[in-house]
């Protein structure tokens, strides 16, 4: 903002200032504001319309937040309650609403919140579908659809419908087994103990109170808390950032601390975010697992392959080579549209398989390079059996749920 902005003042806080604060901070503000005489009937209405709308945002568990947010900075979650926001604002009726897992990110205390937000867009004359796995959501819908029964080639059916009585009762539902209790999640019987621990004290930073941390070495620890507590902030601005500053000499700023103790027992940290994955947009979880690497060995080491003196730099997607140079390894090529949102269509030369004809014709057991790239994993790992390399990488995708 500008100086003449910046000079405009209610109650002693500008614009800027309020941005600053958290959502729940400003409605307490705008909410304890007096005015008297005309100033009074003037805000009034613009006062009523503030409030609302932020308790709106209060309402989707979004309290913590601070106005100020960059919009690039917010998980999936919070965009999306952000804009369930908004649409609670606009007042519609007779729409239909379609949510991807709302309750991401969300502390139990905060997703009762949500759900009541949900069943005032219903009972507004609205109706709203949810995809999510939470079982509070699953439990107050007024109508469920369980489809499955499995992953992938194993899934595509619808198992079970009704209300959630009626899903409890089906002996197809997976998700009926875990809610009547039919199957459960065990826990440990003994737990691990720890003997070395990673210390931090004093962390202060956004709204940490000179916290001091124990992490037990060696343990699998969770982090837990309502939504804006300070939990990415200690961990992820506090402890990840120091241990990547002091164990893989990244170039980083950590929160405020004081001192640490216990690093040494470490020799490099990982930190596994939800960004996306790879370091271009061509990345798959082949490219990102390494297992590609081992395949294109394998295809570059078939007979055809040596008379022809192909490298496995030939069955990359990637580089000029084995490649559709026509989009350049996409399989995809972007049309522009002026005034609308650029659309994709299939490549007209390779038809989508991204690499060129001569590339193509290289085989291992009956299949192109191509066509393993369209491979499950379930079907990959099946097809690679023999291989101990490359059944190892997929096996560990299997391992995770990503058949």
């Amino acid at each position: 903002l500008n100086e003449a902005a910046r000079n405009v003042f209610i109650q002693n806080k500008n614009l800027s200032n309020l941005t600053k604060l958290t959502i729940d901070q400003i409605y307490d503000f705008f909410n304890c504001i007096e005015l008297e005489g005309k100033r009074g009937q003037i805000a009034s209405k613009i006062l009523k319309e503030i409030l609302q709308r932020l308790h709106f945002l209060i309402n989707v568990g979004l309290d913590y937040l601070s106005l100020e947010r960059q919009a690039n900075t917010l998980s999936g979650g919070e965009g999306q309650r952000i804009r369930l926001a908004s649409q609670i604002g606009a007042g519609l009726i007779g729409v239909l609403y379609v949510l991807d897992e709302p309750s991401i990110g969300l502390h139990q205390r905060d997703n009762q919140k949500l759900l009541d937000t949900l069943t005032y867009l219903r009972d507004l004359g609205n109706t709203v579908i949810v995809v999510e796995h939470d079982e509070e959501a699953i439990r107050q819908a007024d109508y469920i659809i369980d489809i499955g029964p499995g992953a992938g080639i194993h899934g595509g059916e619808i198992v079970a419908i009704g209300a959630p009585e009626e899903i409890i009762a089906s002996n197809k539902s997976l998700t009926g087994d875990y809610l009547s209790g039919r199957q459960v999640i065990k826990v440990p019987k003994k737990r691990k103990h720890a003997t070395e621990w990673l210390k931090i004290q004093g962390a202060s930073g956004n709204n940490l109170k000179e916290v001091d941390l124990a992490i037990p070495v060696g343990l699998l620890t969770c982090i837990t808390g309502v939504s804006g507590s300070g939990k990415s902030t200690l961990i992820n601005n506090t402890l990840y950032q120091l241990a990547a500053k002091i164990l893989n000499r990244a170039q980083v700023e950590v929160a405020p601390f004081e001192k640490f103790d216990g690093m040494h027992f470490f020799d490099k940290v990982v930190n596994i975010n939800q960004s996306p994955i790879g370091r271009t947009p061509r990345s798959n979880p082949a490219t990102y697992t390494g297992v590609f690497t081992l395949i294109r060995d394998l295809f570059s080491q078939t007979l055809e392959s040596r008379s022809r003196g192909y490298t496995s730099g030939r069955f990359s997607f990637n580089v000029k080579g084995g490649r559709c140079e026509a989009c350049k390894g996409d399989g995809l090529i972007k049309v522009e549209m002026h005034f609308l949102p650029d659309i994709y269509v299939s490549c007209d030369v390779c038809s989508g398989h991204r690499y060129n004809r001569e590339t193509l014709e290289i085989k291992y057991k009956g299949k192109t390079i191509a066509e393993i790239l369209e491979m499950t994993v379930e079907d990959a790992l099946e097809f690679f059996h023999a291989i101990p390399k490359i059944t190892k990488k997929l096996q560990t995708l299997m391992d995770v749920g990503l058949s």
